[in-house]
């Protein structure tokens, strides 16, 4: 059995970690009985941790906001997330918080261990950031957004589409995504009766959240593959298909596209976009003997490309 002390720590790691926790389960977990988990809840109080008692049958405790900050715990895995997320955060990927990252990242490395230290430096010294104009979101909208997502509340608020009109949703949160710049939220629309992506910097949230919810499947079973298949994928017009001869994992990787083994030397390339001139090219230059399946006209856009090719050679 732990210790007073290294069982405290455990407690306070694990009540860290949701939002509810019956006391029996926190029972098991410590290996204790509940009658000491009622004490070493006490003993987090007196420290400045502000445990709320649940009700219930079972009864049970929360974590919840004080009016100061007492120390949190975080493993080694943590520390390095953190560390390297203070970082990014201080070149400007999100609004307004770039001067109070630095500030949290020198009081985070003044207490980093040497060896997450080494870590931190070498993830930032080989990781070299693509920057570029584009949409900025503020921290507080991702801040409550990802507090909606831990505590299963229905968010509401106002999302201005792509063609600039703003309607009235309510979604329940279930995480978000980044894709580059952008920040997605992934979530069950009520009104839409249907899993929705919303753009993070489009959102104008309305206080106060809606009701709680009961969690669904996520779709898919992962969100960050709904988002990349329904931005990377379903969001274009035009849809190709050829057949490729060349093993499914020559190509895989190669270009965004669905990669479907055919035999153990050829596959179908799935593409899309807005334009077949430039889904001829993407084929043209995976440098691979081809046949076009669908649209026909793709033959033509190749066999242009092609004649312009054979033309500048010639040049």
């Amino acid at each position: 059995m732990l210790d007073t002390s290294a069982r405290l720590l455990r407690l306070l790691s694990l009540l860290q970690t949701r939002r509810d926790w019956a006391s029996a389960d926190l029972a098991e977990r410590l290996g204790v009985a509940r009658r000491t988990v009622r004490r070493d809840i006490d003993r987090l109080r007196l420290l400045g941790y502000p445990v709320h008692s649940t009700p219930g049958v079972s009864g049970g405790y929360r974590l919840g906001a004080g009016a100061e900050l007492p120390p949190l715990l975080l493993d080694d895995e943590e520390a390095v997330a953190v560390a390297v997320s203070l970082r990014t955060a201080a070149g400007g990927t999100v609004t307004g918080i770039e001067e109070t990252s630095l500030r949290a990242l020198a009081k985070l490395e003044q207490v980093l261990p040497s060896r997450l230290r080494h870590r931190v430096n070498a993830l930032q010294a080989h990781t070299v950031p693509i920057t570029r104009e584009g949409p900025t979101v503020d921290a507080d909208v991702l801040t409550r957004i990802t507090a909606a997502c831990r505590d299963q509340e229905q968010l509401r608020f106002d999302y201005t589409g792509h063609e600039g009109v703003t309607t009235s949703r309510k979604a329940e949160p279930y995480g978000l995504v980044g894709w580059g710049r952008r920040w997605y939220l992934v979530g069950w629309d009520a009104d839409r009766q249907g899993w929705r992506t919303y753009r993070a910097d489009r959102i104008r949230l309305r206080t106060p959240n809606g009701p709680r919810f009961t969690p669904r499947e996520p779709p898919e079973g992962d969100i960050a593959a709904f988002v990349q298949r329904r931005l990377g994928y379903d969001m274009w017009p035009i849809q190709a298909r050829v057949l490729l001869h060349a093993p499914a994992e020559q190509i895989a990787g190669r270009v965004t596209g669905v990669v479907e083994p055919v035999s153990d030397g050829t596959c179908v390339l799935t593409l899309r976009g807005d334009e077949l001139r430039l889904i001829a090219i993407t084929v043209a230059f995976l440098d691979v003997d081809f046949e076009v399946l669908e649209p026909v006209e793709l033959e033509e856009w190749l066999d242009r490309l092609g004649r312009r090719l054979r033309s500048c050679g010639k040049g």
